[in-house]
């Protein structure tokens, strides 16, 4: 299995030094930009074809297609003596076999956690074949670096695995949380209490706004979250509680969004609305979205709301199929109470929370929407800005064939 990479979080030159044998300068001191896909101004390059590579060709040895060791050879073009030696490197497996490792950007400074990480929630996309070896990998990694995996019951059966707990408990039983999936893997694992346990999502799913990292970044952001170089964006959830008198309150976490709508779509509901105890409006319309601004991108944006920078204080209302085409969606502060009722049942009406769960609403019900006091926290790239993700995600610029 052959790759042209990277090792992960280490310069060729350094590598280069680690192993550079007695008396040798090597090509390391005989080429600038060491390290580059061709050199026109090497010092030895005359003769060399365009595309000729003075670097290292790293060829990756797999043992029943995974290891933990790489195998290094140096390309033959450079000397007879460096193209026959080979090394053995302490380093993590490429996140998919035959994939390059991605050398970590610049500016991966900031801390994912004050306490050391011992135990790495991983959750899986359970009807992906690419997910679940992955999945596999992550767990000898996890095995090499001495780190205890903390399995949900689906992802422990797929993996083979006997020991597991709620994927609702997840984020409270480990210092890291991986999710290999798509958004909604993800979600699954943001019911429960998050007490600041960093989620990292590597995208095997669909779209992917949350689950930003592309498979191969799998081990370079887990060795930086696990030595503290990797970077957190908080996205703030939302607390929502049904109060139904002569019954006890029913209180859920969301990350992205609340939506009341019906199970059909023949007539319209009425929903009234009051913001901090002051009335806002009463709603003629399919329903009703409240969307944080990490959900802005999901319902919302559907029903012709705004996207929102993940990182504002603001919360969105959007009606869905407004009879009164004035009734707009409204942005408000994130530190608002919000409480919708309903005024009218002609059918069934559910509440859903994030896309996930439902249950179904009755004109008895209150439904108070407000900030969580625990936020989620998402290892982020420093290198790819919000706005890239939207032009990678949502093709902005492209133009149609």
């Amino acid at each position: 299995m052959l790759s042209d990479s990277l090792i992960p979080g280490e310069p060729l030159s350094t590598l280069f030094d680690h192993f550079r044998p007695p008396n040798d300068e090597g090509p390391a001191e005989r080429c600038q930009g060491f390290g580059q896909e061709e050199f026109s101004d090497c010092p030895r390059g005359r003769g060399h074809g365009r595309g000729d590579v003075h670097k290292f060709h790293y060829i990756l040895y797999f043992s029943n297609t995974i290891t933990t060791t790489y195998c290094v050879s140096v390309s033959s073009h450079i000397s007879s003596r460096w193209s026959s030696r080979f090394f053995r490197l302490a380093v993590g497996p490429t996140a998919v076999t035959g994939s390059p490792a991605t050398e970590l950007p610049e500016g991966y400074n900031g801390a994912v956690n004050e306490n050391p990480i011992r135990r790495v929630g991983v959750v899986l996309k359970t009807s992906s074949n690419e997910a679940a070896e992955l999945g596999r990998q992550l767990l000898v990694e996890l095995e090499r670096l001495e780190i205890e995996p903390v399995l949900d019951g689906a992802s422990a059966e797929e993996l083979g695995k006997n020991k597991s707990c709620r994927r609702s408990e997840l984020t409270s039983n480990s210092d890291l949380v991986v999710v290999l999936g798509g958004d909604g893997t993800l979600l699954s694992v943001t019911r429960g209490r998050i007490e600041g346990t960093p989620i990292l999502g590597i995208n095997m799913g669909t779209l992917g706004f949350l689950t930003e990292h592309p498979a191969e970044q799998l081990f370079p952001m887990l060795h930086a979250a696990i030595e503290g170089r990797a970077t957190l964006e908080r996205r703030e959830r939302l607390e929502v509680t049904v109060d139904t008198p002569g019954s006890d309150t029913n209180t859920h976490s969301v990350l992205n969004d609340v939506v009341i709508n019906k199970s059909a779509l023949a007539r319209m509901l009425v929903l009234s609305m009051h913001v901090d105890d002051k009335f806002v409006s009463r709603f003629k319309a399919d329903g009703l979205i409240v969307a944080t601004p990490t959900g802005s991108t999901a319902y919302n944006l559907s029903a012709g709301g705004p996207i929102l920078y993940p990182t504002l204080d603001v919360l969105m209302v959007t009606p869905i199929c407004p009879h009164t085409l004035t009734n707009r969606p409204i942005a408000l502060s994130l530190d608002s109470v919000i409480e919708i009722r309903l005024e009218s049942l002609s059918e069934e009406v559910f509440l859903t929370l994030d896309g996930q769960q439902g249950f179904p609403l009755t004109t008895r019900d209150l439904v108070r929407i407000r900030r969580s006091s625990d936020p989620a926290y998402l290892i982020t790239a420093p290198s790819r800005s919000y706005f890239q993700v939207l032009h990678r995600k949502l093709k902005w610029g492209e133009r149609g064939g």
